[in-house]
């Protein structure tokens, strides 16, 4: 399992040694407002936590950690997945963070740097992301990273903002 790094992050595929981290994370409703629309239960993030290690094993990515070098915290979490997590459609990035880790940079240098992971390691031809149609700030991130508007698409069950970017955009970048 590959462990990937920024300048301020160390990106831990999801383990046990996650769960308080995670759901301290996932249990906030403004964290879940445009994901599940409602915070997770500790018995919810266990059995995300389990199907995500499967993930990993099956799949060789999945979704990691973010656990902030400086403090140790656990302050996020983002992914390498297929979109609606079946292996026909393209892999997105993914990518939550607490409240207060907003609006610093985070998301923008987790995404950076799954996004090399997806193109240099796997060497995928085309990585989507998606987000609720009113979050504003994840669609900001996917602008920053160079990807391009696709339109509103049906996801998840929500009506989703759909960005992407092919591996000749990503090297031109």
């Amino acid at each position: 399992m590959t462990i990937l790094t920024t300048a301020r992050l160390r990106l831990e595929p999801v383990s046990d040694e996650h769960l308080e981290g995670l759901y301290a994370l996932n249990s906030q409703p403004e964290v879940m407002r445009y994901i599940s629309g409602k915070p997770e239960t500790r018995e919810e993030t266990v059995a995300m936590i389990e199907r995500i290690k499967q993930r990993w094993i099956e799949l060789g990515y999945s979704w990691w950690a973010f656990v902030e070098i400086r403090s140790g915290e656990v302050i996020g979490m983002g992914c390498v997945q297929h979109l609606a997590r079946d292996p026909a459609n393209p892999l997105e990035l993914g990518w939550r963070l607490r409240p207060e880790y907003w609006h610093q940079g985070y998301a923008s240098e987790a995404a950076q740097c799954m996004a090399a992971f997806a193109f240099d390691q796997l060497g995928v031809p085309l990585l989507c992301a998606v987000c609720h149609v009113e979050n504003l700030p994840s669609a900001k991130v996917m602008e920053r990273l160079g990807m391009r508007f696709r339109g509103v698409e049906r996801w998840y069950e929500l009506d989703c903002k759909v960005y992407q970017m092919d591996r000749a955009a990503w090297l031109d970048r």
